[in-house]
């Protein structure tokens, strides 16, 4: 999702100013976007924005070895203190997979791993990253066809059930432990991989706070997860949001959002090259597979980044059945189908161009 937010570029009656001001810098694996209604205050609030997800990385990076996460992982089975960030992240991201039935599930850390994902996105081989010419095994180098095993040779090998990694447990979120005091713990045999909905809740954390804290309305989007912040009793403002499947992609859906958060999922823009395929990041958790492509992008606007989030995951994993669950709960949704073709539920506004 591109989410350039870029407010109507009102001026200062006096001075003819800009009455906003903005930032952008990586974050969390990711790009992180800051606009405020206030010039003055954008450094304090970007010093608050730092401040929240250096904690947010600490608290529940599965990709640094001492984070809260990655140790409550490895003692799966026992208790393990925590910071309240990852006790509250963890809280929302159970919530999401109660609320949905378990179409947004965060125990699904093994799957991604077994996919390939257990680094840094940035260091993980993509679709285009194929060998040279000069990197392929010459001819002299090949086995001889002796050399090869026999067909009866071969390990035998269980698929187990169809489609289902050993790596997926289904349900076993119902089995994660929180003690709101300050701990956590993991089923045996699982890995917590908060994904998406950690993001949302960074964004919705840094939104609220910088609105608390430094006293200035603002929207924060943290890769295209969006959240407004608002000081008590504030007029609001039209914070524009450019809806795209990544950014920079044109052309882009312009959207005005005042309050609330918004989130998109897609299965186009994180992939990468594991066991000869290609492959994604939003898995369906009753395979642990990729999901099917009958969307390949939802965008849904919600009270908060974190709803927003779990609603758009659980589109892409439900599939043809999204549009229907969408409207049952009334949320706004733009959803993109494998031909580009776009279907908007619950009052999202139709593209200029349809």
């Amino acid at each position: 999702m591109s989410t350039t937010t870029e407010p109507t570029a009102d001026r200062t009656p006096d001075t003819g100013t800009p009455a906003y001001a903005a930032a952008q810098w990586s974050a969390l694996g990711t790009y992180a976007q800051l606009v405020v209604a206030g010039p003055a205050s954008l450094d304090v609030a970007r010093a608050e924005a730092d401040r929240l997800l250096a904690a947010v990385d600490a608290a529940y990076s599965r990709f640094r070895p001492d984070s809260d996460l990655v140790r409550a992982n490895r003692a799966a089975g026992s208790w393990v203190p925590v910071h309240p960030l990852l006790v509250a992240a963890l809280t929302a991201a159970l919530a999401a997979a109660d609320e949905t039935a378990g179409l947004v599930d965060p125990t699904l850390g093994a799957a991604l791993e077994a996919l390939g994902y257990d680094r840094d996105f940035a260091e993980l081989p993509r679709p285009d990253e194929l060998r040279r010419p000069n990197e392929l095994p010459r001819p002299n180098e090949l086995p001889r066809p002796d050399q090869l095993p026999r067909p009866d040779q071969l390990p035998r090998q269980d698929p187990g059930p169809a489609s289902i990694p050993a790596a997926v447990r289904p349900g076993a979120w119902r089995e994660v432990e929180v003690d709101p005091a300050g701990a956590v713990r993991v089923p045996e045999g699982v890995v917590l991989d908060l994904g998406a909905v950690g993001k949302a809740f960074a964004a919705d954390l840094v939104a609220g706070s910088i609105a608390r804290a430094v006293g200035v309305d603002c929207v924060v989007s943290l890769g295209g997860d969006v959240a407004v912040g608002a000081v008590e009793d504030s007029p609001g403002h039209p914070w524009q949001v450019a809806v795209a499947e990544a950014p920079g992609d044109e052309p882009a859906q312009l959207l005005v959002l005042d309050r609330g958060g918004m989130a998109t999922s897609t299965t186009t823009h994180r992939r990468w090259r594991s066991g000869g395929s290609t492959v994604h990041h939003l898995l369906d958790p009753r395979t642990g597979r990729p999901v099917e492509r009958s969307w390949r992008t939802a965008s849904v606007a919600a009270a908060s980044c974190v709803a927003a989030n779990t609603a758009s995951t659980a589109s892409l994993v439900l599939g043809a059945a999204a549009p229907g669950w969408l409207a049952e709960r009334a949320l706004p949704a733009r959803l993109v189908a494998r031909d580009g073709s776009i279907t908007v539920v619950g009052g999202w506004p139709e593209d200029e161009e349809s």
